[in-house]
């Protein structure tokens, strides 16, 4: 049975580089006093281990007993989620997702997967809005933790059918199927296991922002959809942007006989997110057309390219000032490339390392891990295996406390290298606020 086209193989055949250079979690309050001091234990252990730069002389981190206390707790956390009260549940579904995106824990959960398996559908069948929620963004997390092998299999097919049926239910909480939305299409690109499961996902999702696309969205007013279905169309559309960086040519021809005319209607949009997430597929499909056929030519080009252009000099006043400035940035990328072919280069620094994202299907993929984990996802591709082949890092480093003591700089070089940075940024930014120019 054919598999979807290899995710890292995907990353490679773009040209995207994966290179190494020398160079907290954010704690989040609970009202819950058990809650909070989980909430700690892991913001601390997360600084610990991230670099153990805080490791210095003679004073020793007793290892082997923090992970033990981490262990209990999770354990704690685990059978929680099954527990009577709908609080306790979201308190520990809270907890989950804190310490699976800020760590890396594949033996831990290995032999517990399917308890947790089992305790996530309860809390997606019997829960309400905010529980559903959580129990489907700790099942991505459970997903990333497994990884692309028959373990991250099993989960994604254990639960894929009641996710979908979630999503598609339109009497659901419209929290629960944004949060489906996007572990549909996170466990589907970390492990689905054939290209019937990745048709299936993309059919789904495809129903779901399509109301967004229609022919009949130019008649309807702009505030038909409330701003919770904007989300979900928007959620929707990130997931099935991310499946396509996976899909083989053949159907990748189809999506762009199907769907390269329509997706255009949805650069209308009042919402700002749904703009800036069409206008970054349509760049990826063209992308992925380009891949497939050097010469590539799409007939409404110089429409869409007005389109663009519009987008990327709106100085409308009834927008508001950061979401103008956000989509003049992402337009102006999205025109540059589908005039020039040329797609902005980002460097991300994890550690000791970098990496390159300079690609739409690299970027889409970067973006996708980096919602999902937030500010653990330098951990992740510092240690999770899953992520460091996607992006072909290699296998993750080995340093002792000698070498990152020795790579970082002093507090009064890191002010001074801010201070330059600060000044030349204000520069820059009062040239263009004279000016009253956007330029592209």
């Amino acid at each position: 049975m054919p598999r979807p086209r290899s995710r890292r193989g995907d990353a490679a055949r773009r040209g995207a580089r994966g290179a190494r250079s020398s160079a907290k979690m954010d704690s989040q309050a609970s009202d819950d006093e058990a809650a909070s001091d989980v909430l700690s234990h892991y913001s601390s252990a997360s600084e610990t281990t991230s670099v153990t730069e805080d490791v210095t002389g003679g004073e020793a981190v007793d290892e082997q007993a923090q992970q033990e206390e981490m262990e209990e707790k999770l354990k704690e956390c685990i059978d929680n989620v099954m527990d009577k009260s709908a609080k306790t549940r979201q308190v520990a579904l809270e907890n989950l997702r804190l310490a699976f995106s800020s760590k890396t824990l594949f033996d831990f959960l290995l032999e517990r997967r399917l308890t947790l398996t089992d305790s996530l559908e309860k809390c997606l069948k019997k829960g309400k809005g905010e529980e559903q929620s959580l129990a489907a963004t700790v099942l991505t997390l459970l997903c990333l933790q497994m990884g692309s092998g028959p373990e991250g299999e099993e989960v994604f097919r254990s639960l894929k059918p009641l996710l979908i049926s979630i999503l598609i239910d339109s009497t659901a909480s419209l929290v629960a199927r944004q949060s489906c939305a996007t572990a549909l299409g996170m466990c589907c690109y970390i492990a689905a296991a054939d290209v019937e499961d990745l048709a299936s996902c993309l059919a789904c999702l495809e129903g779901i922002f399509g109301a967004s696309c229609s022919k009949e969205a130019r008649s309807e007013p702009s505030h038909h959809h409330s701003p919770l279905l904007q989300v979900l169309h928007c959620n929707a559309l990130q997931s099935w942007s991310l499946l396509l960086t996976i899909c083989p040519s053949t159907q990748i021809k189809k999506i762009l006989d199907n769907h390269l005319p329509t997706l255009p209607l949805m650069l209308s949009s009042d919402n700002v997110n749904l703009r800036i997430v069409a206008g970054e597929t349509i760049a990826l499909l063209f992308e992925l057309a380009r891949d497939m056929e050097e010469g590539f030519f799409y007939d409404e080009t110089d429409l869409l390219c007005t389109k663009l252009k519009a987008l990327a000099t709106d100085s409308n006043k009834y927008r508001a000032k950061t979401d103008r400035r956000k989509q003049r940035s992402i337009f102006r990328d999205v025109l540059h490339y589908i005039e020039n072919g040329e797609c902005h280069e980002e460097t991300i620094k994890f550690g000791l390392e970098c990496m390159y994202v300079d690609s739409w299907a690299r970027r889409r993929t970067y973006n996708a891990f980096k919602e999902a984990l937030g500010s653990g996802v330098r951990h992740h591709l510092q240690n999770n295996e899953l992520l460091r082949e996607i992006f072909e890092l290699g296998p993750p480093l080995v340093l002792d406390a000698a070498a990152i003591k020795a790579s970082k700089i002093s507090r009064f070089e890191k002010h001074l290298y801010n201070s330059a940075a600060f000044k030349a940024r204000t520069k820059a930014r009062s040239r263009v606020r004279d000016k009253r120019a956007d330029v592209l």
